[in-house]
């Protein structure tokens, strides 16, 4: 299959199955790109991993080959649509894609369950590039196929599709060769029988996110859904500040003063998320500050650092997950700072017994999992 093109635009790409004639997704309609594919296959394996072992339909918002936010089926809030009765999979999406919504600017989809009319609804009025799904119920496919001026990319997943034992990548004249992780990701990975159920799922979901998060990788997760995820980052305390930073913004886009804040009806609705985003932050610059003021149908209402401090104060049980073990209790410590209760990381780093004292400290559960979860 010729590919729109590779990484970059100046790249040309092509795609082919391991095994001939055995492709684990199929293209409906669209031109992928080198990027779209590799969004799409491990956006697929997060979500179907993730309804599996939570028996509830899951969605994920892909950017870059990581994810912005996975979430399950769950109650949907007034700050993530207006919108009243939503169902279990067009909820999912929407959950995931509030965890990081400037993100998810142009993301990738990626859904468990088939796409039913709801979930098409939503994905029309959003910036998304496209979506991989097991199915798609009569009617969406032309809804779709029309979004984007008939651009917008929908691949169907093979739910019965079995990779390879092993991967092979190629970088640089060199074959790389490895067996492909098949280990289970359960609530039997978190020994601690103490943990309340919540806690349980939401550490299963991080651990599913992280998997397919580029290293090194934290998650955030309360009530289902991903709070603040962090990718990438070669210092991995940099990562959880990171995760924690776009955790505070959540929850602090549902302040009732950011809540209340009210625009004028030509301003788009990316450009409102991203003026509660930035009005929450409460970093504004002069200019942004004439500008949000410009935007908006009445004066927006007072927000002081002490605010945002008591409101950042009660956010409280929340599951945090790193993909590696946690090297220095500092990471402990900043999670704390965000709501965290509950850490679920590998262990045996020669600096565990401080990061037990540190999750004893601060009244945290700590699970060993004794499962790397490194993805490059």
């Amino acid at each position: 299959m010729e590919l729109r093109y590779g990484t970059n635009p100046h790249q040309a790409a092509r795609a082919a199955p391991v095994r001939p004639g055995r492709w684990p997704l199929r293209v409906v309609h669209g031109e992928p790109s080198y990027v779209n594919v590799l969004d799409a296959l491990s956006a697929w394996q997060l979500v179907q991993q993730a309804a599996r072992a939570l028996d509830k339909p899951a969605a994920a918002s892909f950017k870059h080959v990581s994810p912005a936010g996975a979430a399950v089926a769950g109650p949907v809030d007034d700050v993530v649509t207006s919108r009243s009765g939503v169902g279990p999979v067009a909820g999912a999406y929407l959950r995931a894609r509030d965890a990081d919504p400037k993100s998810s600017y142009g993301d990738f989809a990626a859904v468990s369950h088939p796409v039913d009319e709801e979930l098409a609804e939503v994905l029309s009025g959003v910036v998304s590039d496209g979506i991989i799904a097991p199915g798609y119920e009569p009617g969406t496919l032309e809804r779709l196929s029309r979004k984007k001026n008939g651009r917008f990319l929908i691949l169907e997943a093979d739910t019965a599709f079995v990779p390879p034992e092993r991967e092979e990548r190629e970088v640089f004249g060199l074959r790389l060769t490895q067996d492909r992780d098949w280990t289970p990701i359960s609530a039997a990975l978190l020994k601690n029988t103490g943990l309340p159920g919540a806690a349980v799922e939401d550490l299963v979901l991080g651990l599913v996110a992280v998997r397919f998060t580029q290293s090194n990788s934290v998650c955030y997760v309360r009530g289902g859904t991903t709070l603040g995820i962090g990718a990438g980052q070669q210092s991995r305390v940099d990562c959880t500040r990171l995760a924690g930073a776009k955790t505070a913004t959540w929850w602090l886009r549902r302040h009732p003063v950011v809540r209340a804040l009210t625009f004028r009806p030509e301003v788009r609705r990316q450009d409102r998320i991203t003026w509660r985003i930035r009005f929450a932050e409460g970093d504004l610059m002069p200019g942004e500050n004439r500008r949000l003021a410009e935007s908006l149908a009445e004066p927006a209402g007072e927000l002081t650092a002490e605010d945002r401090a008591s409101w950042l104060a009660a956010l409280d049980g929340v599951a945090f997950v790193s993909d590696g073990a946690l090297p220095f209790r500092d990471n402990v410590d900043h999670a704390r700072r965000h709501g965290v209760r509950y850490v679920a990381e590998p262990g045996g780093s020669v600096r565990s017994p401080e990061v037990e004292a540190a999750c004893r400290e601060h009244g945290i559960t700590l699970v060993h999992t004794g499962l790397r979860l490194f993805h490059h």
